[in-house]
């Protein structure tokens, strides 16, 4: 699992017409618009209520890149919809937060902790879902897990694995001593700023009181400060996220993290399909640090309109967690099989916001995907964080397994977007590709649930896929008649297609103004970035084409 780390309508002019009899499922979806749209980005910071919304916004009236949410719930006013269950296939989520526990998605057919089977589907009180982990929490990297496979030692994954172990023990080193300098820094502005206020939890608000008059209470607010526009609640989570980095990299370079077994204790073979039920019903699991899962659901489906939190995407939503992503990789059988957990007990959109550079058992995944697109079920992928051409490095899970041909027809991948509109428009971080990332969506400075009724901002492509999973479940529910793979057409066709040039992610003079740009069409199939209002104009269109 790794964090790092307009909308102007763009509609087809017809809907490509059939007879009367033919079904909805076989209309095709039309062309988007070719025309792109011109904007002005905003130039003022955005005020406290837009950072924490901004993926609703929309570019020509606000000048803010989001997916115009608000001007597709004016569209839908009046109208009917069925609810759809989103299963987000990720970490442990916490669904009695208080944005969530009215969207937690219950089996019907079974009865709460009464230690049965109620609806004979394997899985003993699966109320809100399934947790393939059990009390697994960290993991070791795929990459170490190959290593310590002695059966393939001989093998070019191996030797491949090897090489980038080795180059990894190398980064480890620049880590150990960069993080660790940062640890000092935060540590020592930690301590001055409680000593200043006279308290040990302080937030951003608090600092503003603070009249610095020496060096050091300056350097100390200005580290706070930068901690704080992370995302992260306080310093001493700083601290803790810093140190635990700082062990990784130790870990890493004395060879520890190779000896590490955590697999053991859930009494499953991960190289065999033998056994398909393992792990408990704790869903929510009880480490609060594992916030990824909740954060996930929030951007889908929190509660609209409660006045607490914030406002997910989509309404009419039921959330199932499947926790398969551990601190650490995952293992594609936990993900193949949390998959088809998901379509068997009624998902209707998978989100899976998590990937890795090896896939050793990766067909089962495959397999998976196909099944969920014969059960006509949607796989809302994160293309990945490492700022990488992922038409030429592999990343997974993926539907294309020579990088050109895909599996099937119900898997979109994301990139993610900055809200700032311009050059830097694609996060930095992002991976893009031509042929195998499909669109971008926001996925900077995302604001969103975290376990224990708290919210927190994070940033990777793993909160611009839920962001298009809500999308998804928007259309699937007022517009059930359309399959999984009309929309996602529908997601890719109707999104703002922009002109514009951008700095390329990762590289190496992003900051330089005089750095290389290319065109924004060249980081993804359709060169847009999703609209709601669109997609649910387009998903209209063709259901009152019939």
């Amino acid at each position: 699992m790794k964090i790092i780390k307009n909308t102007f309508l763009v509609l087809a002019t017809a809907v490509i017409m059939t007879s009367c009899k033919t079904s909805i499922t076989t209309i095709p979806v039309p062309a988007g618009s070719s025309q792109a749209v011109v904007a002005t980005g905003k130039k003022a910071p955005l005020s406290e209520e837009e950072e924490k919304g901004w993926n609703h916004a929309d570019l020509v009236t606000d000048s803010i890149p989001g997916m115009s949410t608000k001007k597709a719930y004016e569209f839908l006013s009046g109208k009917k919809a069925k609810q759809v269950v989103v299963a987000i296939v990720d970490s442990g989520t916490d669904l009695k937060h208080e944005d969530l526990k009215d969207v937690a998605w219950v089996n019907p057919k079974e009865i709460a902790n009464n230690g049965k089977d109620d609806d004979k589907n394997g899985f003993i009180d699966d109320i809100n879902g399934w947790n393939f982990l059990g009390k697994i929490y960290k993991e070791n990297y795929e990459l170490y897990r190959i290593l310590k496979d002695s059966t393939i030692a001989d093998t070019e994954t191996y030797k491949r694995a090897k090489e980038d172990y080795d180059k990894k023990v190398v980064e480890a080193e620049r880590n150990k001593q960069r993080y660790g300098q940062i640890l000092q820094a935060v540590t020592y502005a930690n301590a001055t700023i409680t000593e200043k206020l006279n308290k040990k939890e302080f937030t951003k608000e608090d600092l503003q009181s603070i009249d610095a008059t020496s060096d050091e209470m300056k350097r100390s607010l200005a580290i706070a400060n930068q901690m704080f526009d992370l995302g992260l609640p306080s310093l001493q989570k700083a601290i803790d996220e810093l140190t635990s980095l700082v062990t990784k990299a130790e870990d890493l370079i004395s060879g520890d993290a190779l000896k590490k077994d955590y697999r053991s204790i859930l009494a499953d073979d991960e190289n065999s399909m033998d056994t398909k039920i393992f792990g408990d019903n704790n869903t929510g699991h009880s480490v609060k640090d594992e916030a990824h899962g909740s954060h996930v659901a929030g951007i889908v489906a929190a509660s609209r309109n409660n006045g607490i939190g914030i406002n997910g995407i989509a309404d009419n939503v039921k959330i199932m967690a499947v926790r398969v992503v551990p601190d650490g990789d995952e293992y594609d059988k936990d993900v193949a099989l949390g998959i088809r957990y998901a379509v068997d007990n009624g998902a209707k959109v998978i989100n899976t916001s998590f990937g890795k550079g090896y896939s050793p058992k990766v067909q089962w995944v495959y397999d998976a995907i196909k099944y969920a697109a014969e059960k006509d079920v949607l796989i809302v992928n994160a293309a990945g964080n490492d700022a990488k051409d992922i038409d030429v490095e592999m990343t997974y899970p993926n539907d294309s397994p020579d990088m050109v041909n895909e599996i099937s027809n119900n898997f979109i991948t994301i990139g993610a977007i900055n809200y700032k509109y311009g050059e830097n428009l694609p996060a930095s971080f992002t991976n893009y590709g031509k042929v195998n990332v499909d669109i971008f969506a926001p996925g900077v400075q995302i604001y969103s649930t975290t376990p224990e009724n708290e919210y927190r901002f994070f940033r990777g492509t793993s909160m611009a896929a839920p962001a298009v999973a809500g999308v998804a479940a928007l259309v699937r529910s007022y517009y059930p008649e359309l399959s999984a793979s009309q929309v996602k057409k529908i997601i890719m066709n109707s999104g703002t297609k922009l002109d514009l040039q951008v700095i390329k992610p990762g590289s190496p003079s992003r900051e330089n103004p005089e750095g290389k740009k290319v065109p924004f069409s060249d980081l993804s199939v359709t060169g847009r970035i999703v609209n709601a209002y669109s997609a649910i104009k387009m998903a209209d269109a063709i259901v009152n084409s019939k």
